[in-house]
C-alpha cells in the first residue's frame, strides 16, 4: 500500500452500535489516500470483530488492542504512535464523517498554506437522527479565544504532522483534544476553519450534563496542570470561561 497523506486516529470503546457507520464514513471520502487506526480500549461487547470485520477486507484499516482498560487518552496515543501519514486526523468511534469531509480540508490547507485546520459540524442524537443545530467557530480563532473555550470539534481536526512534530496526548480521560489544539495555537497563534459543516457529531444520552460538573472539573484541571496556575488563578479563568460559555459560545450554535 501506498504511504497514506492522512491517518485517522480512532479510539474505541464497546462501540458496537455505532463503529461500522462510523469506518463507513471513513471509507466514503472522496479522498481515497488514507489510513484509519483503530485502538480498542478492551471492549466487551462484539466491537473487535465488527473492527475485524473491515480490517479483513481494507488495508487501510489497521487495528490494536490495548492489554487493559485506560481511557481515550491512551488509546489515541497508541494510536499516534502507529501513523504513517504526513496529517493527523481525528475520527471517535461513534462519530461520522461527510464524504467530502478530507477532500475540502486538505484544498482548504493547500489554498490558505495553513498546517491545521478544522470545520462546522451537525449534531445527531443517539440513534443517528438530525438535531438541526449546527456547532460553528470564528472565522478566525486565536490562541486566546481558545484558552477560554474549545471551539475545535475533536472530530473536524486536522493538523501537518511534521509541522508540529510530535503533540503528544495526554492520558488524562477528558479533555485531551483541547490540549492538542492548545498546543498547536500557541504555536501558530491563529487558524481558521474551513466554514462549512464536514462532521456528525453524535450526542450520546449518557454524556449530556450529568457530565456538565465533570467539565468543570476537567477544564481546572487543564488550568492547573497543562497551563501551571496556581488553584486561585484558576478559579479567576474558570469564571472567563463560563462567561464564555454563557454568554459568546451560543452564538456559534445555529439551528439549521
Amino acid at each position: 500500500m501506498a504511504k497514506a497523506a492522512v491517518s485517522i486516529i480512532t479510539p474505541s470503546f464497546n462501540s458496537e452500535k455505532f463503529i461500522a457507520d462510523t469506518i463507513r464514513s471513513v471509507q466514503n471520502q472522496t479522498y481515497p489516500n488514507w489510513e484509519m487506526i483503530i485502538v480498542d480500549d478492551c471492549s466487551t461487547d462484539q466491537t473487535a470483530s465488527i473492527i475485524e470485520h473491515f480490517v479483513a477486507n481494507d488495508e487501510r484499516i489497521r487495528f490494536f488492542q490495548l492489554p487493559k482498560n485506560s481511557g481515550a487518552g491512551i488509546a489515541r496515543e497508541v494510536a499516534l504512535s502507529k501513523t504513517e501519514g504526513d496529517y493527523i486526523a481525528f475520527l471517535d468511534a461513534d462519530d461520522l464523517w461527510k464524504p467530502l469531509k478530507l477532500e475540502k480540508q486538505l484544498q482548504f490547507l493547500k489554498d490558505n498554506k495553513q498546517h491545521f485546520t478544522f470545520s462546522f459540524y451537525d449534531c445527531m442524537d443517539e440513534e443517528g437522527n438530525p438535531l438541526n443545530r449546527r456547532v460553528e467557530a470564528p472565522k478566525e480563532l486565536s490562541y486566546r479565544q481558545l484558552f477560554f473555550c474549545n471551539y475545535v470539534g475533536n472530530l473536524t481536526g486536522i493538523y501537518e504532522k511534521n509541522y508540529f512534530e510530535k503533540i503528544a496526548i495526554s492520558s488524562t480521560r477528558k479533555r485531551q483534544d483541547w490540549l492538542v489544539w492548545l498546543s498547536i495555537l500557541k504555536k501558530i497563534k491563529k487558524a481558521k476553519p474551513v466554514p462549512e459543516s464536514l462532521a456528525w457529531y453524535r450526542i450520546r444520552d449518557n454524556s449530556l450534563s450529568a457530565s456538565k460538573v465533570d467539565l468543570l472539573k476537567h477544564n481546572f484541571a487543564v488550568y492547573r496542570s497543562f497551563h501551571g496556575f496556581t488553584y486561585v488563578v484558576s478559579l479567576f479563568i474558570m469564571i472567563g470561561f463560563l462567561f464564555t460559555q454563557l454568554l459568546i459560545k451560543p452564538r456559534y450554535i445555529k439551528k439549521i
